[in-house]
């Protein structure tokens, strides 16, 4: 019997044949080679990556027995994930392989930042001996403010605290007894920013969280505050970052990313007191020998027909027919009800009714729990994690199912409990013969709304000229609305409209609205994917 052929496209540690194993025929090719790598797939039934190989529906077609795609790393642009979920292609990465390597940048770019160790040693190679110029400030005793309290948050709160700082965080998603658990006090984002003697920036990149830090946040912190953003490019807005600088508002700063990438001219590289680096993050020997290891392993897994813990896509190909459209509706609408709640449940309840649950409809949960996590945490969520950090964050989670759907054929509902108490409920269906996602109930009011990229929710009391309130506004700030409708419970009650809208609301605009038409909540609903 011929073993399965492994392609590696790209040099990978040696730990990473070591991890495959003897079972395998190990080949490889320059994966940057496009005609080399469009024959060698052609025979693989395992594509090993790092990021310079391109794997996309051209590759996937030439790839007639190919079962995985493993990328050695936790990005995963280079690999068109729908093309290989379409074609049956499991994709696998290796989400925590850079968490330490990460949280020790962010700590090496504080202290650098700190003592001004950059300048210094730039001024001694001079010929330069300048101590007292470059007297810098200790940690010890003062406030760490950790914005994002993930995997990586949590380390670089761990090591902060190990150097006898008051580590304080911002985080809506993750509970106070489990930031307690880890010595940390979460706080709100105005007060770590008016508090922190240190901020460092460990959150995903999404509609939400860009430009989080700007001009508007840099007016409030100390004046002696050092501010590191080792995680996403834009998160900090790096001309308010820069003219805060340039006027002494902010003491220094530690940059690993940048809103464009690569970059080579930005004007903070002009100013002595910022330590910048070019995306390191993740540049060690140790993290790219775990990603190798633990890709490989995956792929030993994934060959043998067992369950991998790190795929991100759909796992073996096993879903039904009937349940796979629903996958991303699903997932659609744990991002809607996030969104909608600005936090997540401490109960959530996945109930499906209708035809689809003749068929096993677990994997619906997973697609929810995946959704519901994808706009919170910066570490890559799959069906396969997605329970984990439910777990994490202490989120009990239910699957019910009902084969009676009075008024749609099939039915996803999402019903949470909050911290306070409060309940949030989002319900989605797919009409007609291209499946079309809709969300059709929203906190027990009936919509029929298509499921669309940027999207608004206002709950009020049911009065003449809300609409026209809305409609005015949006069109002051030249937000078009591409849809819209109003639910109530009685004439004179409690009314909410849904509404898609061309492009996002900017959050002043939400504001405006809010407060003209005394809304109980505005909440704005982004399904974009991120870049």
């Amino acid at each position: 019997m011929t073993s399965p052929v492994v392609l590696i496209a790209e040099e990978l540690s040696p730990a990473t044949i070591d991890a495959l194993g003897p079972d395998f025929t190990v080949r490889h090719c320059d994966g940057t080679d496009r005609a080399a790598l469009l024959a060698a797939v052609a025979g693989a039934d395992a594509l090993l990556v790092r990021s310079a190989t391109t794997v996309d529906a051209e590759v996937l077609a030439a790839a007639r027995q190919l079962r995985v795609v493993a990328r050695a790393g936790v990005g995963l642009d280079n690999v068109d994930v729908k093309s290989a979920t379409k074609a049956g292609v499991m994709v696998v990465n290796a989400p925590q392989s850079n968490i330490v390597s990460a949280a020790e940048l962010a700590i090496g770019l504080l202290l650098a930042a700190a003592r001004n160790i950059v300048p210094a040693n730039e001024a001694l190679r001079r010929g330069e001996w300048r101590r007292s110029k470059y007297t810098g400030a200790e940690l010890y005793e003062k406030t760490a403010g950790i914005v994002g309290l993930g995997r990586i948050g949590a380390l670089v709160a761990q090591r902060l605290s190990a150097f006898g700082m008051n580590v304080i965080a911002f985080d809506p998603f993750v509970a106070a007894g489990r930031a307690a658990q880890m010595g940390v006090r979460l706080v709100g984002l105005d007060e770590l920013l008016s508090t922190s003697d240190v901020i460092s920036v460990h959150l995903p990149k999404t509609a939400e969280t860009v430009g989080l830090i700007g001009a508007d946040q840099l007016a409030t912190v100390k004046p002696s505050v050092i501010l590191v953003n080792a995680a996403r490019g834009g998160i900090v807005d790096e001309q308010a970052l820069y003219a805060a600088l340039k006027e002494g508002r902010v003491a220094a700063a530690g940059v690993d990313v940048y809103a464009t990438e690569p970059c080579t001219d930005s004007p903070l590289f002009e100013l002595e007191q910022v330590v910048a680096t070019p995306h390191l993050g993740a540049s060690t020997d140790e993290a790219q020998e775990k990603a190798g290891v633990s890709v490989a392993r995956s792929v030993r897994l994934a060959l043998a027909g067992e369950l991998v813990p790190d795929a991100v896509n759909v796992q073996g190909g096993v879903i039904a027919e009937d349940v796979r459209p629903g996958l991303p509706l699903a997932e659609r609408l744990g991002r809607f009800f996030t969104a909608l709640a600005g936090t997540v449940p401490s109960q959530l309840d996945v109930e499906v009714r209708g035809e689809i649950t003749a068929h096993d409809v677990r994997v619906l949960e997973l697609a929810a729990l995946k959704g519901l996590f994808t706009d919170v945490v910066e570490d890559p969520v799959s069906y396969v994690n997605a329970p984990v950090l439910a777990a994490e964050r202490g989120v009990g989670v239910r699957l019910t199912t009902d084969p009676d759907s009075p008024d749609y054929r099939n039915l996803v509902t999402l019903r949470g409990t909050l911290a306070d108490g409060t309940q949030v409920s989002v319900s989605g269906t797919l009409t007609g013969p291209r499946q079309t996602e809709k969300v059709v109930g929203v906190d027990g009011f009936d919509i029929e709304v298509a499921l669309s990229d940027h999207m608004a929710v206002f709950r009020y009391e049911d009065r003449p000229g809300i609409v026209g309130a809305v409609g005015r506004i949006l069109g002051e700030a030249r937000v078009n609305i591409a849809g819209m409708q109003v639910s109530r419970d009685r004439k004179g009650g409690h009314a909410l409209v849904v509404m898609t809208v061309d492009g996002p609301i900017p959050g002043p605009v939400l504001e405006d609205i809010a407060r003209e038409i005394g809304a109980e909540t505005a909440r704005q609903v982004d399904l974009t994917e991120e870049e």
